[in-house]
């Protein structure tokens, strides 16, 4: 895979219960990129847990707290689904904020499956067009989103999709968009 990431990092927000596998092939999609990847986390502790499908998953270090995170380290932001972690993230004032700074400073977010819900509590999708998992649909729209039911779908550097089954496309679209400098608003 050519580097098209070469240089750049990545902040990977999850809380305990990130369905497991849109936190690992992402990842692994990213760093093959050549990008930096760093797992910033509200959980306490040095790990955060995963989701696998209807069980506790594997444990993973945490690179760094939110409370110490800052946008401007970073390049782009990826945002693993499951439903435990996003209802997490939605509730944490620090998270909320960590995710709306990258909308105001233009860089990429990638999204998937219930991720997008930390999109809506930090009222950034009025106006954006986007997929998640289905069940979330009318969240998003109550947010100003023109949600829709697809595989990918990418808008001014705001990348979505809806379940591990769309990871190959969400791949693709999310290295194209975090390769690009800056986003419009």
């Amino acid at each position: 895979m050519e580097q098209v990431l070469r240089g750049k990092c990545v902040a990977i927000l999850i809380a305990d219960g990130f369905e497991q596998v849109e936190l690992t092939e992402p990842k692994q999609a990213l760093e093959m990129a050549g990008a930096m990847t760093v797992i910033v986390s509200t959980a306490e502790g040095q790990t955060v847990k995963g989701w696998q499908h209807d069980h506790w998953g594997d444990e993973f270090a945490i690179d760094q707290m939110i409370s110490n995170a800052n946008v401007e380290d970073y390049d782009a932001l990826l945002l693993p689904g499951g439903v435990m972690n996003p209802d997490k993230l939605r509730a944490d004032k620090e998270a909320v904020a960590f995710v709306k700074s990258f909308f105001d400073a233009e860089k990429p977010v990638a999204a998937i499956c219930h991720g997008p819900w930390v999109l809506a509590e930090a009222d950034v999708l009025r106006g954006r067009s986007l997929t998640s998992y289905p069940s979330i649909r009318t969240d998003l729209k109550n947010a100003g989103a023109d949600w829709s039911d697809q595989e990918v779908v990418a808008d001014r550097g705001l990348v979505t999709s809806r379940s591990p089954d769309d990871l190959p496309a969400f791949n693709r679209k999310m290295i194209e968009a975090f390769a690009q400098e800056r986003h419009r608003p």
